[in-house]
């Protein structure tokens, strides 16, 4: 009996020490497959390729900088603008040569109708005898000889003549102040060029940052119509479960094909904005445009006083330098032109080789060298009228200038108040749509959600996948519209010519 008791309980107990060891050697189940990324992962993943395709930069990719620097060394505009320079250096060069004394020469050969001198007197000739006086033996006869005299007819006339003349007057009344002038028209012109290379410069960055937010629409876009696909796509499951209506499908369609629509617009607007940056830098047809400078980085916190910036502006800005030596150039030359009121001073030197010389009398067929120097004060009532009305009217138009320079100063002033507001509500913007983005991808997520358990409309998710766009626009935007607002204050504050060169 305890025999056949022990044998059971020992089997039982081989069996539970072989089966813990036989489960764990023994196969299992092949373990279930990992679940498909969901539609959020793949969105990103599809948003995330298309921004690094066209909006991150790329090693010898192109820059704002670079694009600025070669519209202002191609821009037509300064090209005038340096060629008005040229000549007001021209006349810089002709005001300082006017400071010489004026030296001259003549060459003169005349040819004279030949003629018959008249004599200046004449007597005539005859012998005359006469008697002798008493007691001589033998008298003498007298001759009387009539004589005829005139001057001579040189009728090829030879003149070789220098002259040299030394304005003493000009020296005090008029060419220091028109030498000045012109130089002052001089600098003018430079800061005019100057001016112009640094719009030229702006404008080409500002386009850059255009083309910038042209592709970044593209890629928003894009993304638009990949979840048009998307949705549609779930529209037309749902539609076989018989969860929505045939008027859903249409609608998801047309969503698809305006979002194809918007696609190709942002293409063209690309191919638009490119054709801008190439105008601005006239680059050739086959040179080929890479984005060289992220947007997505962040910028340099801005602080700055408003008041001070406008003083700056006013100030730095080389337009009103322009206008300032424009000014003081006019009244320089109405201070010229007042002058031809006073008499004038010349001391004139000539030197006369001749045939005939007029100073030898008679008149002589020879070449004869003389000289005189001379002192003239000529002055006429006429040129006191006439010199003081010119004077006026140049002086009106330097009052015209000044006005103009008080226009430009206000504004500058309401150019950098615009751009100082446009760069604060820019960063307060980026900050914003950061927020905005991230809600908008949500509201998407959980609309998606609901709409495939049939829980909202084809029209809710319809909405949510719009603010998703607009929300996908606006922070590209606002963070090209940050680099854009602060390249416009630094051209209102004259900061973008301190690296202008003028030639």
């Amino acid at each position: 009996m305890r025999t056949h008791r022990i044998l059971p309980l020992a089997a039982m107990a081989l069996l539970f020490s072989i089966a813990p060891r036989a489960l764990a050697q023994a196969p299992g189940p092949n373990p279930p497959p990992a679940p498909p990324p969901s539609q959020e992962a793949t969105d990103a993943a599809r948003e995330e390729t298309l921004a690094a395709e066209l909006l991150t930069s790329k090693p010898g990719g192109i820059t704002a900088d670079v694009v600025g620097k070669r519209a202002a060394a191609t821009s037509f505009q300064a090209a005038a603008s340096a060629q008005a320079l040229r000549g007001a250096a021209a006349r810089v060069d002709a005001a300082w040569a006017s400071f010489l004394p004026r030296l001259s020469g003549t060459l003169r050969y005349t040819r004279l109708s030949d003629l018959t001198p008249p004599n200046l007197f004449s007597t005539g000739g005859q012998l005359v005898a006469t008697q002798a006086p008493p007691g001589t033996l033998n008298p003498t006869p007298t001759v009387a000889i009539g004589l005829n005299f005139s001057f001579p007819v040189v009728v090829d006339n030879w003149l070789m003549q220098g002259t040299l003349a030394i304005p003493l007057s000009d020296y005090v009344f008029r060419l220091n102040q028109n030498y000045s002038a012109a130089s002052k028209g001089e600098q003018a012109a430079r800061f005019d060029v100057a001016s112009a290379r640094a719009k030229s410069a702006a404008d080409g960055k500002i386009a850059y940052y255009n083309w910038i937010r042209a592709r970044g629409s593209m890629v928003v876009a894009q993304l638009a119509l990949g979840d048009q696909k998307t949705h549609l796509v779930d529209t037309k499951n749902l539609f076989q479960v018989g969860n929505t209506s045939q008027v859903d499908v249409l609608r998801s369609e047309t969503g698809v094909a305006a979002a194809e629509l918007a696609v190709e617009q942002t293409k063209h607007f690309v191919e638009l904005t490119e054709t801008q940056i190439r105008l601005a830098i006239h680059g050739g047809p086959d040179e080929v445009l890479i984005v060289g400078e992220a947007i997505e980085g962040e910028l340099p916190p801005f602080s700055a006083n408003l008041a001070s910036l406008i003083s700056e502006g006013q100030m730095s800005r080389f337009e009103v330098k322009s206008i300032d030596a424009t000014a003081e150039a006019l009244h320089l030359q109405a201070t010229v032109v007042r002058a031809g009121q006073f008499p004038r001073l010349d001391a004139v030197g000539n030197v006369t080789y001749a045939n005939p010389n007029q100073r030898l009398v008679p008149t002589q067929d020879k070449w004869f060298p003389t000289w005189d120097v001379s002192l003239q004060l000529t002055w006429s009532p006429n040129d006191v009228l006439s010199s003081r009305a010119n004077g006026a009217d140049v002086d009106s138009k330097a009052a015209q200038v000044e006005a103009q320079r008080q226009v430009l100063r206000d504004g500058i002033a309401l150019e950098v108040t615009q751009s100082y507001q446009a760069v604060l509500e820019a960063d307060f913007s980026v900050a914003s749509t950061q927020k905005q983005l991230a809600t908008a991808r949500e509201a998407v997520r959980v609309a998606r959600e609901l709409f495939k358990a049939g829980r909202v409309t084809s029209t809710t998710l319809t909405d949510a996948e719009t603010e998703l766009t607009r929300a996908r626009l606006q922070t590209i935007n606002a963070r090209v519209d940050a680099r854009v607002a602060r390249v416009r204050l630094d051209h209102a504050l004259g900061r973008d010519t301190k690296d202008v060169k003028v030639d």
